[in-house]
């Protein structure tokens, strides 16, 4: 008896909603299996598979769809996004004849490219098709003129980092904190002392391009980030005494005469874009977060640090564009997370997040818990060509971190 083998092909294209949705949607599920017995953390994406590179400049999703001789199934898909970023800094003198100008700090750009998202079903691993998934999205990223790639895994992922770094040409490139903060039934308490001023969007990215735009990461389109829907306001943190919302002069004279510290940080809005939820938990910790949470609503005053209901879907804020200056810049931005977990605690949401750099200063402020952090973050780069407009700067993959980084919240 003789048995035909089934022949196969893999063909990779462009994701379609129309079409395709149900069975990207199966992938997901099939990809978002946990450790047996441990705690996971599941993503639903509200039906809309782009969300997450839906907001960026330039995106695509591609699908990988096995075909045989009577039927094909989606077994895997990728996200990919371009943006312009800050990759470095040069002096540049204020003006072309004057020789004795000083000279100041501008920022040096390039075309970044951003993976995310990269799933292959489990039953069909080890068939090439994660790197086919790679390669074709980095077809796509050369065709429309990114110099770099990047990505950002898990540090304990090894499978994933094998296959950028070792196949795929990528290497380790930065380590940020992911820290995140749970939201409590009570509100936070405010420093007395800080004067908290909602900037206009227009004002927000005067501050951002006059002291931050030099940050590595830094996205050239910050006004398209800023007047997103999804950002709920730029906020800045002075000294109480020195402005307020209705003496703030606008940013450009706060810059000319600034106080001795401040800082500023905006909020995103990722809860409409997408939930997250804790799987695995035992009965007991489900049983002593409750209780955390019922005592927290019902003795407010004690402040108790309850444990917030993240074992069904919940939302978030993701903080962003965090800085700040002069010697109570961390309290500052303490003040700014505080006002942070307020507002998400009005709009419903269970944790606030953000991403900085192990080197940050400002980060002291920034209040989280350890368990639901992440201390190293891992992100991986790859130079896609040879020609590059960042001939001041040298080969960014090779250079050495800065203080700080500027994490984009439309590729969280």
């Amino acid at each position: 008896m003789v048995v035909e083998e089934k022949k196969v092909a893999i063909v990779v294209r462009k994701y379609d909603p129309k079409t395709d949705l149900s069975g990207v949607e199966d992938v997901e599920r099939r990809c978002e299996v946990g450790p047996s017995g441990e705690l996971s953390l599941f993503t639903d994406l509200l039906g809309d598979p782009i969300c997450r590179v839906r907001n960026s400049p330039a995106y695509l999703m591609l699908i990988a769809e096995i075909i045989g001789s009577e039927e094909k199934e989606i077994v895997g898909m990728i996200r990919g996004c371009i943006k312009t970023v800050t990759c470095g800094k040069k002096l540049s003198r204020n003006g072309k004849n004057n020789s004795e100008a000083i000279p100041k700090p501008v920022p040096v750009y390039t075309k970044l490219a951003y993976i995310l998202g990269l799933r292959v079903s489990p039953s069909h691993r080890r068939m090439g098709i994660g790197l086919k998934l790679v390669r074709e999205t980095e077809e796509w990223f050369r065709e429309n003129g990114a110099e770099y790639s990047y990505l950002a895994t898990d540090n304990d992922n090894q499978a994933s980092i094998n296959l950028f770094t070792d196949k795929c040409g990528y290497a380790k490139f930065r380590t940020p904190s992911i820290l995140v903060n749970p939201v409590f039934a009570h509100r936070v308490r405010v420093s007395s002392r800080v004067t908290i001023i909602k900037l206009p969007p227009c004002d927000a990215e005067f501050l951002y391009r006059k002291r931050f735009a030099t940050t590595e990461f830094f996205p050239r389109d910050i006004d398209s980030v800023l007047n997103n829907k999804l950002t709920l306001g730029t906020f800045l943190a002075v000294p109480r005494g020195t402005y307020s919302a209705e003496s703030w002069p606008g940013s450009s004279r706060f810059l000319s005469s600034p106080p001795d510290s401040w800082a500023l940080l905006s909020v995103w809005n990722a809860k409409d874009v997408f939930t997250l939820e804790v799987r695995g938990a035992s009965r007991v910790k489900r049983t002593l977060a409750r209780t955390t949470r019922v005592l927290d609503r019902a003795l407010p005053w004690l402040r108790l640090p309850s444990v917030p209901e993240v074992f069904k879907p919940f939302g978030l804020h993701f903080l962003y564009g965090l800085g700040g200056e002069g010697p109570r810049a961390v309290k500052l931005v303490k003040a700014l997370c505080g006002h942070a977990h307020n507002l998400a605690k009005e709009r419903g949401c269970s944790v606030v997040a953000t991403e900085v750099s192990n080197g940050e200063p400002l980060r002291l402020g920034i209040p989280h818990w350890k368990r639901l952090s992440c201390a190293e973050d891992l992100w991986c780069i790859k130079r896609l060509g040879e020609d590059y407009s960042d001939g001041s700067v040298g080969d960014w993959t090779k250079s050495p971190p800065g203080l700080s980084i500027f994490v984009d919240p439309r590729e969280i």
